[in-house]
């Protein structure tokens, strides 16, 4: 049975699984309820046939309407299960998103009152000071994540338009995520294919900085035993710039490699993993993409064996100027 954590009034974590369960039950109520209601109507259209297959009015009236009563069931049935699943994960990206939040505020708190009630040495004090800077990062990172998902989801491009270097964004986004994940400068190579050509790109470098970032930020989270990152800056065919991320981490199931971009969905053995994330990163990163006229795929030889995301963008061969 699986447990949901859910915030009450109070921010305190209550867990549930009566409601998941529920959920799950109604499911399967809606899904047999739509088998039985499709069965009745092919019955009856049969029947219908069967009783008047020598009259070509009734003939041609009941056909079309049990096959659009059908339809109907069908499309209806389907709308409700998508429903269902579409809020259960609501659910977990409500509960992710709250332990985001409420883990660096209490440890925060926590070393607040230390130093409040207690005398540190200076040393100490200083590791405090380092720890909460680290988590009111990790907070400020987590309310930008969810606040540049609602923005990119809103509109259908990019208004910026100038060109991109898009060499010069991920060596940056490298050197950050080193930083950011106090990694060493080995943790992350970069490889650049055929480094003469231009890897100009036209598009926000705001936005095209927190895709570079998420993919990077993913492969360090996925990777327990270790980082251990490839990035490989390509052309291809001369009218792509293709960014690709390879991990040695815990990989991903081939059922999931298309679902980990959409929206608050997260792979369920890297939830049972204690894996933390809101499940909007990867769809930060196809959203931008593709309002940059390209696209984010993953790739996988299943679990345990890494994955490779790339992130590929319609190329330019001249600087654009910002339009005005």
């Amino acid at each position: 049975m699986k447990v949901l954590a859910i915030p009450n009034s109070r921010g305190h974590f209550v867990f549930g699984p009566m409601r998941l369960s529920g959920r799950r039950r109604n499911m399967v109520l809606f899904t047999l309820l739509g088998v039985c209601l499709i069965g009745v109507a092919v019955v009856l259209n049969v029947g219908w046939i069967v009783l008047n297959w020598r009259r070509i009015v009734p003939m041609a009236i009941g056909i079309p309407f049990f096959a659009l009563l059908i339809a109907g069931v069908a499309l209806n049935t389907v709308f409700l299960v998508r429903e269902v699943r579409r809020n259960e994960r609501h659910d977990a990206f409500l509960s992710a998103v709250t332990h985001e939040l409420k883990t660096p505020i209490a440890s925060i708190h926590l070393y607040l009152e230390t130093l409040q009630r207690r005398h540190v040495d200076d040393a100490q004090r200083a590791e405090f000071y380092s720890r909460m800077l680290a988590d009111s990062d990790r907070l400020l990172a987590t309310v930008e994540q969810v606040l540049k998902a609602g923005e990119v989801g809103q509109r259908a491009s990019s208004d910026v338009r100038v060109s991109v270097d898009m060499r010069a964004l991920v060596e940056e986004c490298i050197r950050t995520t080193l930083v950011r994940h106090h990694l060493e400068d080995k943790a992350i190579a970069l490889t650049i294919e055929e480094p003469q050509l231009g890897m100009l790109v036209r598009g926000d470098p705001n936005e095209l900085q927190t895709a570079v970032l998420n993919v990077l930020g993913n492969a360090v989270k996925y990777s327990p035993n270790g980082a251990n990152i490839r990035v490989a800056l390509s052309v291809e065919d001369d009218a792509w710039v293709r960014v690709s991320v390879t991990d040695d981490g815990i990989g991903i199931p081939a059922v999931h490699l298309k679902r980990i971009f959409r929206r608050f969905y997260r792979v369920p053995s890297r939830t049972v993993l204690g894996t933390k994330g809101t499940g909007l990163g990867l769809y930060l990163v196809r959203t931008i993409a593709r309002q940059h006229g390209g696209d984010a795929t993953a790739e996988s030889e299943g679990e345990g064996h890494g994955a490779t995301i790339s992130l590929q963008l319609p190329r330019i061969l001249t600087p654009l100027l910002r339009q005005e």
